[in-house]
Parts: C-alpha cells; structure tokens; sequence
C-alpha cells in the first residue's frame, strides 16, 4: 500500500506545472484534430488500465457532457470486441494502450490496426502525450489517495 500523502499539497508547484502541462497536452490534442470524445475516450481508458477511480469518474462525467454514450462507454473496456468505435478511435486507443502498457511493448503482440495509416503524425503524437500525462495524472491521484466517493 502507498503512503498517504497528498504529493500535490506537499509540493504545490511541480502540481501546478503538471496542471500547466495537461492543458497544453489537450490543446495539442485538439490542435491535432482529435474530437473532444476521443480526447475524454483516451483519458478514460488509461485510467481504466491504471485503475484510477478519481480519474475514471471525473473524465466519464466529461465524455457524457461532451455528448459520449452510456452503450460506448460501457463497452470501452472492450472495445476491440465491439462495433462502436471508428477507425480512429480504434487507433488512438490501441496507441494509448501501448504507450500505457509501454513495459510490456517487448512482448505483447503486434497491433491489428496500422495506427499509421489512420492518424496523422500530429495525432499520433498528441494521443501519445495525452496518454503519457493522463497515466502521470492516474500515478498523482492514485498515489496521493485522492477520495472518490457518491
């Protein structure tokens, strides 16, 4: 079990460049041309490998008001299994995926989907660093306890 310690309370200013950070990470995520769902889909599904219930519950609030569906997000832990997600979201999932589980890149299996020929360059780097800042973000609440509760 980690320490409970809110590391943003003991350290205010590294927490406020991550915050920094994470707005111009989803700036470059729209500058790139990502849908605002797709953007919360991401953050999401980081977060559901990560296991981070603060982050969970406050980008599935986000996708809703975005207009995200109940049906796609229930199905979002599988979404290789279903019919619900473009070839673009199935592409920036998969990379997501990847860069989240970036330990086990050595051995897992080749990807089904050759993001490279669906997302530009500009959108393979913005959905990777939106999953390299929303897994910093899953570390800060998981690690600091952050509460989650009705």
């Amino acid at each position: 079990m980690l320490p409970h310690v809110n590391i943003g309370k003991q350290f205010a200013d590294p927490y406020k460049a991550f915050v920094a950070f994470g707005k111009q990470v989803d700036a470059a995520g729209t500058s790139a041309g990502l849908p605002a769902i797709l953007i919360e889909l991401i953050k999401i599904r980081v977060s559901q490998l990560n296991g981070c219930a603060y982050c969970l519950r406050m980008h599935t609030r986000d996708a809703v008001a975005a207009g995200e569906t109940t049906d796609r997000l229930a199905v979002l832990p599988a979404w290789w299994e279903s019919q619900y997600f473009t070839d673009q979201e199935q592409a920036a999932l998969t990379l997501a995926e990847r860069v989240t589980r970036i330990a086990d890149e050595h051995t897992a299996p080749a990807p089904q989907i050759d993001i490279e020929a669906v997302l530009s360059a500009p959108q393979i780097a913005a959905v990777t660093w939106l999953a390299v800042a929303y897994n910093g973000w899953n570390r800060i609440a998981v690690a600091s306890h952050y509460p989650v509760g009705p």
